[in-house]
C-alpha cells in the first residue's frame, strides 16, 4: 500500500479512480462485444436443481435474452467497523459473462471527506483501491486472497442479479433440499462456492459463502463467513429483481452488517458506457 504504489490495476500516483473505472469499462465493452442474442429456454436449465429452476422461472428470465453483461446502480450505506456511523454512498458496476469481469465503482463521503472505491476483476486477477479526498490510497490491494474473495462476489452477482446466467458452463450445482442448493464457480485456479436459500414463492432470500476473505485493519485478509440477505422483489422490463439487500460478515464475536443496498437501476446487455445518475 501507499499513495505512489503501482498496483496490478494500473494506478500511478494520484490518477483519477473514476477515470480508471470508465476506461476499463469501455475497454471491456470493446473486447467483449455483444454476441448474437440467444433466448434462455427451459432446456438450458434442465440440469439445475429444482429450487434454482423455480427461482429462474420466478424472475422471468426464461424467454428473455441470456445475460452477456449487466450494469447495476445502487444507493448504499456503508459502515467501516462495528459501531461506526454509516457513510452514504452510490455505486455503479458492470459485469461481463463471457470472460468473467467485474468492475465496481463507489462514491462515498464521511464528515465531508470524499472516498472513491474501485474493485476490478479482470483476467482472473482482482484489485481494490480506496482513494481518500483525491490525495492518497488508503487501500491498494491485489493478490490471490482478494481474487478468491472477488470470485465469490462475482458468483453472488450472478445469483442475485443475473439468474439467466446460472446455466453457465463454469458453474456446478448440488441440490440440498426443496429450498436450498449449493453453487460452485470455477474460474482459472479459483474455485468458490455458496449455499443459496429460497422461499416457497421461489425467491432467492439469502446467499452464504465460507470462501470470502475480509480485509483486516493490519492489511491482512481473513476468511470469514459472508452472507447477503435480499428481498423486496420488484419488476423491471418483465424481470423480477430484489431491490434491497445487505452484506454481512459473520465473525466469531458477532455479525457485522457493513453494507445496506437499494437498487436504483439495472440494464442487461448494454452496448456502450452509460453515465451514472448518482
Amino acid at each position: 500500500m501507499g499513495n505512489m504504489a503501482i498496483s496490478k490495476s494500473g494506478f500511478l500516483g494520484f490518477s483519477s479512480v473514476e477515470k480508471e473505472f470508465i476506461s476499463k469499462v469501455k475497454t471491456e465493452l470493446v473486447e467483449q462485444p455483444l454476441a448474437f442474442e440467444e433466448v434462455l429456454t427451459e432446456p438450458d436449465i434442465i440440469h439445475l436443481p429444482a429450487p434454482v429452476r423455480k427461482y429462474i422461472a420466478y424472475t422471468g428470465a426464461i424467454g428473455k435474452s441470456k445475460p452477456q453483461n449487466v450494469r447495476i446502480e445502487f444507493a448504499a450505506q456503508m459502515t467501516s467497523k462495528p459501531g461506526a456511523e454509516p457513510m452514504e454512498a452510490t455505486s455503479v458496476q458492470y459485469n461481463f459473462y463471457g470472460d468473467f469481469t467485474r468492475l465496481f465503482f463507489m462514491k462515498a463521503s464521511k464528515l465531508l471527506i470524499p472516498f472513491r472505491i474501485l474493485h476490478a476483476y479482470i483476467d482472473r486477477k482482482a484489485t481494490m483501491v480506496v482513494r481518500v479526498a483525491s490525495l492518497f490510497n488508503a487501500v491498494d490491494v491485489a493478490g490471490e486472497e482478494l481474487t478468491a474473495a472477488e470470485t465469490v462476489t462475482l458468483l453472488n452477482d450472478m445469483c442475485v442479479f443475473a439468474p439467466g446466467s446460472l446455466f453457465h458452463k463454469q458453474l456446478s450445482w448440488q441440490e440440498i433440499d426443496d429450498l436450498s442448493a449449493r453453487a460452485t464457480l470455477e474460474n482459472g485456479n479459483y474455485k468458490v462456492s455458496a449455499v443459496l436459500y429460497f422461499n416457497e414463492a421461489g425467491e432467492l432470500i439469502n446467499f452464504i459463502s465460507e470462501d470470502r476473505y475480509a480485509l483486516q485493519d493490519d492489511g491482512t485478509q481473513k476468511k470469514v463467513k459472508w452472507s447477503t440477505p435480499i428481498g423486496n422483489y420488484q419488476e423491471i422490463d418483465g424481470r423480477k429483481i430484489p431491490f434491497s439487500g445487505a452484506t454481512i460478515w459473520h465473525y466469531p464475536e458477532g455479525d457485522f452488517t457493513y453494507g445496506k443496498f437499494v437498487l436504483k437501476d439495472i440494464k442487461y446487455n448494454v452496448r456502450e458506457y452509460i453515465e451514472s445518475r448518482g
